[in-house]
């Protein structure tokens, strides 16, 4: 049994390879070709075509995202400066600036007291150095003209160097503002711009803010027209 068993199986065997060597190149399916050089090219220049699209929208999406995370760590400032004012009972403060550098890079510093640090001191830090920004992608700009003064409802957008010393708020005991207080009815802004594409210095639509708007420290966020 097992040789008869044997047997069949070499028959379907040498059937099976008398099959395949009788099978020429020319009878292969056509799919199993390679591709040609024009489809290749065709497909070069439709994977361009749409990155080409693509790209700016991407990019666009990623810049609104640095700046939403950079406005969400000058919230964290100050925040953090209204809370170590009630922990500690003290006055305590949030201050901006552009460094010395000529890159104007916007820094950051929270400290006691109402004078802002020396502006090479070490607790200056970056706005959004944590995210990798480069200067110039991020404009800082702000309504304050001194410690707990604005200069106004309205911000110019039009000059971001304008911002010529460090700008401070600060923050009683009680984590409400440190009198006297001489701010506009929007309150006192803290705004970040995408720079508009054909002028470096001039912020784009897009901005993002933070607002102290009352007198015991209510603070908000917003966006855009509302940060004007």
């Amino acid at each position: 049994m097992k040789s008869t068993l044997f047997s069949n199986l070499l028959q379907i065997t040498l059937e099976k390879d008398k099959s395949y060597q009788q099978r020429s190149p020319s009878n292969f399916d056509k799919s199993t070709k390679g591709f040609t050089l024009l489809e290749v090219l065709v497909t070069i220049v439709i994977v361009g075509i749409l990155s080409a699209i693509a790209a700016p929208s991407w990019l666009g999406f990623v810049a609104r995202q640095r700046l939403n995370k950079a406005n969400d760590s000058v919230l964290a400032a100050v925040q953090d400066a209204q809370r170590q004012a009630k922990k500690t009972k003290r006055n305590y403060s949030v201050s901006i600036q552009l460094n010395n550098s000529t890159e104007k890079i916007p820094q950051i510093s929270v400290h006691p007291g109402l004078t802002p640090p020396a502006a090479n001191s070490s607790s200056w830090r970056n706005i959004g150095a944590d995210l990798e920004i480069k200067p110039g992608t991020i404009l800082l700009f702000t309504n304050l003209n001194g410690n707990n003064s604005t200069s106004g409802d309205e911000i110019d957008y039009t000059d971001a160097s304008t911002l010529d010393s460090p700008k401070t708020i600060t923050f009683d005991y009680k984590g409400g503002l440190e009198l006297p207080v001489n701010i506009s009815d929007k309150g006192s802004i803290i705004a970040l711009a995408l720079p508009k594409p054909d002028n470096n210095n001039q912020a784009s639509n897009t901005k993002r803010c933070v607002i102290v708007q009352t007198l015991i420290g209510g603070t908000r966020t917003a966006k855009n027209d509302e940060c004007d």
